[in-house]
């Protein structure tokens, strides 16, 4: 008997420093794997650039329209309204939507650095949401804002190709030894 209640009594002094602890600031929860492990993925979640998080199909295609036109400096009128026209025929959004969109994309692509050396990193959440037909659709979105200049700027060609290699890339056939 004289055992139980030396180990009762064990138990309640060991819960009882700490919740002195706790009082005082320092908590045992920390040491928990499986919380730190969800804390820092939440952080590093929320203090990540948001163009990597990106993983539907018609944000990411507009995120690269964006970032092609925006790529050698400001985006002309003339390209604003080829994009937003885009987005209402391709998208099939009201003009409140597709200017909704063209304004967001612009604010997450930001300054554009980010999106220029790490295409593929910004495609790779939206690249297994596409079908084959949006992959087609935005590979000819990002042609005709080619098109609309008369000389193209070859920034814009190399950052247009790059892109439409990710995306052909995603649904090529592999052969029986690849």
């Amino acid at each position: 008997m004289h055992i139980v209640l030396g180990l009762l009594g064990a138990i309640v002094t060991i819960l009882v420093l700490l919740s002195r602890l706790a009082d005082a600031g320092i908590s045992l929860g920390g040491l928990n794997p499986f919380l730190w492990h969800r804390r820092r993925k939440w952080q590093n979640k929320m203090s990540g650039d948001p163009i990597f998080q990106v993983d539907h199909p018609m944000d990411a295609t507009a995120l690269l329209l964006t970032a092609a036109a925006k790529i050698d400096g400001d985006i002309s009128s003339e390209q604003k309204a080829m994009l937003i026209e885009s987005y209402e025929n391709e998208f099939k959004l009201t003009k409140k939507d597709a200017a909704a969109l063209s304004i967001s994309s612009v604010y997450v692509l930001g300054d554009g650095n980010a999106i220029r050396g790490n295409l593929e990193k910004v495609l790779k959440p939206s690249l297994p949401n596409f079908s084959e037909a949006q992959a087609d659709s935005a590979i000819q979105l990002l042609k005709r804002l080619i098109v609309l200049d008369a000389s193209p700027n070859p920034l814009r060609v190399e950052f247009v190709d790059e892109a439409e290699r990710l995306l052909k890339e995603a649904f090529r056939e592999t052969g029986k030894w690849e």
